[in-house]
């Protein structure tokens, strides 16, 4: 799959790489009014094992599953994605109020990443 900048499947939304204090990456996927998406669950060694992984879950993303839980002090919900191998690789990048709430933001975020990984053109952006 090419990955370069523009074109986005949803004009706007875009992928970030994000180098953290340890020297690790992570990618977070942010909507078209600046709001992220959804988060990288893990960190990578190097920019290009990062990127790689976000495109996978594009090509991959019909047969990873996922569901919605409680957060961990049960005040809320979130959405987790997880690989072939049980190993959580996505998640919402906030808690939600409502069960439901959070359910649809996780069918969006499946239907988005099914969007990027049917086209040849993935948007990345500048981390902020």
């Amino acid at each position: 799959m090419a990955a370069r900048n523009g074109g986005a499947a949803v004009p706007g939304t875009r992928c970030q790489i994000d180098i953290g204090a340890d020297g690790t990456y992570s990618w977070r996927l942010t909507a078209t009014n600046g709001r992220v998406i959804a988060v990288a669950a893990r960190t990578y060694r190097d920019y290009g094992e990062c990127r790689a992984a976000f495109e996978r879950l594009c090509a991959d993303v019909a047969e990873l599953p996922g569901a919605v839980h409680h957060t961990a002090e049960g005040s809320g919900w979130v959405w987790r994605m997880r690989d072939r191998a049980g190993g959580v690789v996505a998640v919402s990048s906030r808690a939600y109020e409502r069960h439901s709430t959070c359910q649809a933001a996780y069918e969006r975020f499946r239907a988005l990443l099914a969007e990027l990984g049917s086209g040849d053109v993935i948007p990345w952006g500048e981390a902020e």
